[in-house]
């Protein structure tokens, strides 16, 4: 007691103390809850490796909280969960993706494809049929059954269906749709319209003793069959409708029927599993997806590398400009020049793709220029750093400006005195002192036009199309956009296995070319060293 009391500060401290508790455990109560409802989701929707990374998120917050040699951690760890979070779970999950067949045909495990399958049914020509009339739950508008009739040699048989529940037979009851029953009403016809195509995909009682609806229009259902019953000791879906049998085979996860021959037919979906190195051997192997990568490539180091030099050019001239105390109104005129850079990208480049439309763009119109700038390879490829131009050179010229200040005067005078003339001063100061501080930024900026997707995409999405090509590829496509279009715009479906593999591709590259260019850095640094 006197211990904590001391710790609180004296006696008046012990309330603020003991309430400073209570709200830390209850803050940490419903954090825990939250995390434990996310966990539970996750974990039961097939999510286990984001199930776990929340685990792990949770538990480290109460390790921060009560471990006192964390306890400084505490004003991190918010930050901390979300980079978890954020960046590192999407970074495991692309890279284990690439090693997997991941995509539209095999988004499911294989106990849920099965699963999904079992759930087909299939009316057999020998299967009695019902005249029906919908029923709705009056306290659940979207619960449905149905009053089913068929007419036999024994009277009128009468049966009433609801999902998921065994058919209830009825006998000694009129065969006529009562008004109400068990808390269910007819349909009316204005709500029979709107609730067709659910009745359409309902099955009604429990399986295997199931009834669908045939014909909505004429009030037709049957009894229906699970049509793929899932044989362990094969290894395989059998086809009660067809007579077929799908194996499945666990090296491409597809369920194949006649495998090998003319006749064969693979059931969709499949199941995702893993492949090893396939999707990057494809990549490397593949006529189909190497074809335009070399020229692509190309492209992209040289987009990259022009959209930096000619905005690193234009906003030092602003800058060097604006920085000089003769300008009137400098703050107004750098205010304006600002602009682009406040304006959403795909916007501007909007704008700029209408003005440069050859019929009623403002620059054939208005000025008679008017190049093929979404025909020609050459042309678009201009165009498209035009634009990149005007929206890169607001972000140079700030930064340009700041460096410009930081550069000391007295270096200037001194160059003055030993009669250094501008240009002089220009090449020998303020170019390499300039280097020092802004080459981080022109490597950061070079690295995001590599994979500077929206301006490719919204300009013209990559075109025009390069001739001769397997795959869709363009002339302004550059490694992210032509990953995009190769993965999800072929017509095959998303390939996201693929997709993930040349990620981690252009990844290696990246880093590759940043690496070197800090090197450049370097030497940026050993030359103003000499200044």
């Amino acid at each position: 007691m006197s211990a904590l009391s001391t710790n609180a500060g004296g006696p008046k401290g012990l309330p603020a103390l003991i309430s400073g508790q209570i709200l830390k455990l209850v803050g940490l109560a419903i954090l825990d809850a939250f995390g434990l409802l996310l966990f539970y989701a996750f974990w039961y929707s097939g999510n286990a490796a984001l199930a776990l990374i929340i685990a792990v998120i949770t538990i480290g917050m109460n390790v921060v909280i009560f471990v006192p040699r964390l306890y400084p951690l505490r004003w991190m760890s918010p930050g901390l969960a979300l980079m978890i979070l954020l960046v590192i779970y999407p970074l495991l999950f692309t890279i284990s993706t690439a090693f997997t067949n991941y995509s539209d045909g095999h988004l499911f495990s294989k106990e849920q494809a099965i699963a999904l399958h079992s759930k087909a049914t299939f009316t057999p020509e020998d299967a009695p049929t019902y005249r029906f009339t919908p029923y709705v739950n009056k306290a659940d508008p979207t619960d449905y059954a149905l009053w089913l009739t068929r007419e036999g040699d024994a009277g009128t048989e009468v049966i009433f269906a609801k999902e998921g529940e065994p058919l209830v037979i009825l006998e000694g009851v009129d065969p006529e749709p009562p008004e109400e029953y068990e808390g269910y009403r007819p349909l009316e016809r204005r709500e029979l319209v709107a609730a067709l195509s659910v009745l359409e995909k309902a099955q009604f009682g429990e399986e295997p003793n199931t009834v669908t609806v045939v014909s909505a229009a004429r009030g037709v259902a049957a009894r229906s069959l699970q049509r793929y019953v899932w044989n362990a000791e094969l290894n395989g879906l059998e086809d009660r409708q067809t007579g077929l049998f799908y194996a499945a085979d666990d090296e491409t996860g597809s369920f194949i029927a006649n495998k090998g021959r003319a006749e064969q037919q693979e059931l969709q979906p499949g199941y995702w599993v893993g492949v090893a190195f396939d999707n990057f051997r494809r990549f490397v192997e593949s006529p189909a997806l190497r074809g335009p990568l070399v020229q692509v490539f190309v492209w992209t180091v040289a987009f990259a590398f022009f959209s930096v030099m000619t905005t690193f050019v234009a906003g030092l001239i602003m800058a060097l400009v604006l920085n000089s105390p003769d300008i009137p109104g400098r703050k107004v005129i750098r205010s304006l020049l600002i602009i682009p850079y406040a304006i959403p990208g795909v916007i501007s480049i909007l704008v700029w793709k209408g003005m440069m439309n050859p019929n009623l763009g403002v620059l054939a119109r208005s000025f008679g220029i008017n190049p093929p700038w979404f025909s020609d390879p050459l042309w678009a490829k201009i165009g498209i750093l035009l634009i990149n131009l005007w929206l890169g050179y607001p972000y140079m010229m700030l930064i340009c400006s700041g460096a410009l200040q930081a550069i000391p005067t007295d270096i200037y005078e001194a160059s003055s005195v030993d009669g250094a003339n501008p240009w002089q001063r220009f090449w020998s100061i303020t170019l390499p002192l300039l280097l020092v501080t802004v080459g981080p930024l022109l490597i950061a900026s070079f690295t995001f036009n590599f994979n500077n997707f929206v301006v490719v995409e919204a300009f013209n999405k990559g075109g025009p199309p390069i001739p001769g090509t397997l795959t869709p590829a363009g002339y302004t496509d550059i490694l992210i956009s032509y990953t995009y279009r190769l993965a999800f715009g072929s017509g095959r479906g998303a390939d996201y296995g693929l997709a993930s593999a040349i990620t981690i591709i252009i990844f290696a590259i990246v880093a590759g070319v940043t690496l070197l260019q800090f090197r450049f850095t370097g030497q940026w640094e050993e030359v103003s060293e000499n200044v």
